[in-house]
């Protein structure tokens, strides 16, 4: 095993892991199917699984990871690719998929804000309804004002991360190759410094 890669999860644990996430997506809204099978792309190391690897992974027929895909590749949280020279497809969660995921609700408060708009015309701006629906489109414009700031703020603060971690990883890799000894081997080792 190389040095420069930590041990893989326990298999157990981490079907655990992904059954629990998958039921949190559920929860808010994912179809159970795609949610295990976005779950489990989005553990891989890479990103990426096949379909055969996934129906293993999660104990599924490949009907049912074709239909999760599906899912999945229409509101945009994954890809299909195929490597050169493969007849053999596999699916990819994009490192970036939060803000891909935040940036396509943008396009969908776009939506709901003309829809609560043409509400309020219906309704009547004076009547509660009304000043219920607009408030809505308030805030829905107040979120889609406040969205570019925020996801700017982030791809700083995940700059910095990143610089962060090759740091850590650099110094993790030259401190792999050079181990401090631990003091008890190192007193072992010259007893004349013991007092």
């Amino acid at each position: 095993m190389s040095t420069d890669q930590a041990p893989g999860p326990d298999p157990a644990q981490l079907l655990a892991y992904i059954e629990r996430f998958a039921s949190t997506l559920s929860d808010s809204g994912i179809p159970r199917m795609p949610a295990r099978v976005f779950a489990a792309l989005l553990t891989a190391d890479d990103g990426r699984l096949t379909s055969q690897q996934l129906a293993g992974m999660l104990d599924i027929s490949p009907a049912a990871v074709s239909g999760a895909i599906r899912y999945l590749s229409q509101v945009g949280l994954v890809t299909r690719e195929r490597e050169p020279g493969s007849r053999r497809d596999r699916y990819r969660v994009l490192d970036e998929v939060w803000q891909e995921a935040i940036l396509q609700r943008d396009a969908i408060l776009v939506r709901w804000e003309t829809s609560l708009a043409e509400g309020v015309a219906v309704v009547g701006a004076e009547s509660p309804a009304g000043r219920r629906l607009a408030e809505s489109v308030v805030m829905f414009q107040f979120l889609r004002g406040e969205l570019p700031g925020l996801l700017k703020r982030w791809y700083e603060q995940r700059a910095e991360l990143r610089a962060a971690a090759t740091r850590d990883d650099a110094v993790g890799r030259a401190l792999a190759a050079h181990p401090e000894p631990h003091p008890e081997a190192e007193a072992e080792a010259h007893p004349e410094a013991e007092h």
